[in-house]
């Protein structure tokens, strides 16, 4: 009887704690339930909401104030002119949506004849709108942003199968890469209460080269190589073959001339001519204190492509190179360069199409340290900056160079008389205009 009872007392235990264990299980159910349905309603709220910020403007919220402002107060306080006035608000804002009714099934594509111009050239962009549907397709607004600025026309109501194109200018006034893009469809009341926009054709980047000129083949300035053009400089091992001379020791065994030792009794070894070829480096400034003005900058970047140009096109070793800016609140200076790309001409110019000038550059003396110090073998180097650089500067900027390295620095002066001059054994060329520089280089070539 005992046993009986305890087992029954074990079993009631058992079913209490299966009965707690199922209302626990339907709890946390319903609670799960309960958050996911929070969020799934979160969700869609958010998304409607977006979308009505996205269409109503803020002179349609406004309007939307105004109606249900005075419904509320007309109604409460027995004004009817508040009344008029709400309900005119809100029939205003349902014609509106009238506007917005129906799908957008354009097919919209935006096109450039070429994604890279000079400076100062016309540079045209084409909108094309189609009608794909089978059926006609009402007039639409297009916008495309360009840069800072917005073009925008109208396209006219389509038939099924048409499609209509707009040609639209792209300033060029000035160097630099123009955002175009993307293109959107707009669709809203004459009154501007609603406005819906589609995105469509994705954005394209416009290359705003500077200009350049031809300037005179660079022929100063060499290091040794083994396809080069001999010098007077002799060597003990090169590839051009200059005259036989008695062995000395330490002359590398390889070297000697068994056909000569042989007639002559003694030991002759064979001595060549060192080659060599051009190594130029060109450094911009990109610091806002070594320029007197805009402009300044401008013709400086000029210079630099045209001196970088007429390298790569002379199938020169070529090293570009412009300050690197210290990020703002960073606890010391960067003391680094940024490298230009020198792999052709197109490249060189995409990337001095982007230089812009800031106050935490380097400026030129350190400029030509830390470039001096990456670029082995320099045999010329170019240092361009602007009016505000002072000649102390300019000379310890070259000293950074080692003996035998040929500096020059382009020095920009808008609208200046353009001079050479020598300051100990830096070269200083100062330069008004762009063409000045072809004038310059070819009279320092000619000294």
């Amino acid at each position: 009887m005992t046993n009986t009872a305890k087992l029954t007392q074990t079993e009631l235990t058992n079913a209490r704690a299966r009965i707690v264990g199922t209302r626990d299980g339907l709890l946390a159910d319903t609670i799960i339930a309960l958050v996911r349905f929070t969020r799934a309603a979160g969700a869609a709220i958010a998304r409607v909401w977006a979308w009505l910020t996205g269409v109503i403007t803020a002179l349609g919220w406004s309007i939307i104030v105004v109606g249900i402002v005075s419904l509320a107060a007309g109604y409460l306080l027995g004004w009817v002119e508040a009344v008029v006035v709400g309900w005119t608000a809100l029939v205003m804002i349902g014609i509106a949506t009238l506007y917005l009714a129906g799908r957008n099934a354009y097919a919209v594509t935006l096109g450039l004849p070429g994604n890279r111009v000079v400076v100062g050239d016309k540079a045209p962009g084409e909108v094309i709108v189609a009608n794909p549907t089978r059926r006609r397709l009402p007039g639409v607004r297009v916008e495309v942003p360009v840069g800072k600025g917005l073009a925008e026309f109208a396209a006219p109501s389509l038939p099924r199968g048409d499609s209509h194109s707009d040609v639209f200018l792209v300033p060029t006034s000035r160097r630099g890469i123009i955002p175009i893009g993307p293109v959107r469809t707009v669709r809203a009341d004459p009154v501007g209460l609603l406005r819906r926009e589609v995105v469509w054709a994705e954005s394209l980047d416009l290359f705003v080269h500077p200009r350049t000129i031809a300037i005179p083949s660079m022929s100063t300035g060499f290091v040794r190589d083994l396809e080069g053009a001999p010098t007077r400089d002799l060597t003990a091992s090169d590839v051009a073959f200059h005259a036989l001379r008695e062995y000395v020791p330490g002359d590398e065994r390889r070297n000697i001339h068994w056909k000569s030792t042989a007639k002559t009794g003694s030991y002759m070894v064979r001595q060549y001519e060192e080659t060599r070829r051009s190594h130029l480096l060109v450094a911009l400034s990109l610091s806002k204190f070594d320029y007197a003005t805009p402009d300044e900058f401008e013709l400086a970047v000029s210079a630099t492509a045209s001196l970088g140009v007429r390298a790569i096109h002379d199938s020169r070793t070529l090293s570009v190179v412009a300050s690197e800016e210290t990020p703002e609140f960073a606890k010391r200076t960067v003391h680094a360069v940024r490298r230009i790309s020198t792999l052709n001409r197109g490249r060189l110019l995409d990337d001095l199409s982007a230089v812009e000038t800031a106050h935490a550059a380097l400026r030129v003396p350190e400029l030509a340290r830390i470039a001096a110090e990456g670029a082995a073998g320099t045999s010329i180097a170019f240092l361009v900056c602007g009016s505000a650089v002072t000649p102390a500067q300019l000379r310890s900027a070259s000293a950074h160079f080692p003996v035998g390295v040929d500096v020059v620095a382009v020095v920009c002066d808008t609208g200046a008389t353009p001079r050479l001059r020598r300051v100990a054994e830096l070269s200083v060329l100062t330069i008004g205009f762009l063409e000045d520089l072809q004038k310059s280089l070819a009279k320092r070539m000619a000294a």
